[in-house]
């Protein structure tokens, strides 16, 4: 055989050996932030010798995933000493050969640096579109306040002394937030791409029903499977999160490149944040935001600042391809920190996402939320109560208001793959 036909060979045989080029989506997120204090109900989380366990629902189903970590905000290194996935059915039992112990660059442990986030190497494990998953992982060593996501709206369970990881356990406590978690990333032949949805606690959940899927983009991911179009869905939502400013959370702007531009196979991203800004702006004087929450310090920011923040945004969405769906600030009258001149401010910064052209499409969240008779104000029966943040009918109703039109563009990318 002649040197050029060997090497002609070998090529062949690479390439037929090769696996086909992954299409990874972010099929579930959670955006860490940093701890919220060490006193009260909202205390950052610290964990010593003890395994978690957390459950999640995928959007977008696919044949491999990995897992996304965190310890962005740690003050120290953070060890996972094991980790596993595992399928679970509607009642949280586990589905019979679908545990997979998670490895990092074929290690069974991890020490994740200071500050850094830390993915798994993918496993092999079929997972449908909108199913559930129990991640569980061993922390030997104290990890100090942890990188969490404060409304986790699923279960946490904390093991007692030991690795339980693979073993059952019971709790010695519980929590709906995420802590070290931040992401399932599923390979899927059928994705069309990524939605994010990036917001405060409006689209975070609070006032959902915990461990029900009810959220407004659990509502939009449920709507997207049934039409046939594959996009995962990333819930990068905050709560407390304002658009200028740093709080509960870093600000949308200072923290859109790790939580929006890391993610892979991002396609749209839909911007629903700003009213915690003119709340805190044109609210009342207040110790905190609320009876207790942490007090957050408040610039005298403008109009025209939020503009500016909102364009920064798109640009840069804009410039890895990323077509930003915009919605107008939603009512908010009755909340504690609303004020004429907040709504003002609201209907001035409105009517630019409405009519100045910067989006690449709109979509009214505000007024699927909003009282006919008075659309300044939430409808009856569509807030938890605090005419803020909605109950399962008004994020039901969000999240059905979207029109699918917008992402049609990928079912026909896959109709056309196919």
């Amino acid at each position: 055989m002649s040197l050029r036909s060997a090497h002609l060979a070998v090529t062949v045989a690479l390439s037929l050996a090769a696996p086909a080029r992954a299409e990874w989506v972010a099929s579930w997120t959670a955006a860490p932030h940093p701890p919220l204090g060490t006193q009260g109900p909202f205390a950052a989380a610290a964990y010593d010798n003890v395994t978690l366990s957390q459950v999640i629902r995928v959007s977008e189903g696919g044949t491999r995933i990995r897992v996304r970590f965190s310890n962005r905000f740690g003050p120290a290194p953070l060890t996972i000493g094991a980790a596993r996935v595992v399928r679970i059915d509607d009642s949280g039992k586990e589905i019979a050969g679908t545990s997979r112990d998670l490895h990092f660059g074929g290690e069974a442990s991890a020490v994740i640096p200071r500050g850094a986030p830390f993915v798994s190497d993918s496993v092999d494990l079929a997972v449908p579109s909108l199913s559930r998953l129990r991640i569980e992982f061993y922390l030997p060593k104290p990890t100090g306040p942890c990188t969490c996501h404060l409304t986790g709206q699923d279960e946490l369970a904390v093991s007692p002394p030991g690795n339980f990881v693979g073993k059952p356990f019971t709790p010695v406590s519980k929590a709906i937030f995420r802590a070290f978690l931040s992401g399932v990333d599923v390979d899927s032949p059928k994705a069309a791409g990524t939605i994010v949805a990036f917001g405060d606690s409006i689209t975070d959940g609070v006032g959902a029903t915990s461990g029900a899927n009810r959220r407004w983009p659990d509502i939009l991911a449920n709507r997207l499977q049934a039409a046939g179009l594959h996009y995962a869905v990333a819930n990068q939502a905050i709560s407390g999160n304002r658009v200028l400013s740093p709080g509960m959370g870093e600000a949308a702007l200072a923290r859109f490149d790790e939580d929006v531009l890391s993610l892979p196979n991002v396609q749209y991203m839909i911007v629903f944040e700003g009213v915690n800004d003119i709340g805190n702006r044109f609210g009342p004087p207040r110790n905190g935001n609320g009876p207790q929450l942490p007090a957050m310090d408040q610039p005298e920011i403008t109009v025209e600042e939020m503009i500016a923040g909102y364009k920064q945004l798109i640009a840069r969405a804009h410039e890895r391809g990323i077509k930003v769906i915009g919605s107008p600030i939603g009512p908010y009258k009755g909340a504690a920190y609303w004020t004429e001149a907040g709504e003002a401010a609201r209907q001035k910064i409105n009517d630019w996402i409405l009519h100045g052209g910067a989006f690449d499409a709109i979509t009214r969240l505000d007024i699927a939320f909003a009282d006919p008779a008075d659309p300044r104000q939430m409808r009856d029966g569509y807030h938890m109560g605090d005419h803020l943040h909605g109950s399962d009918a008004g994020l039901k109703a969000v999240g059905e208001s979207i029109d699918l039109k917008l992402f049609e563009a990928g079912k026909r990318s896959i109709r056309k793959a196919q």
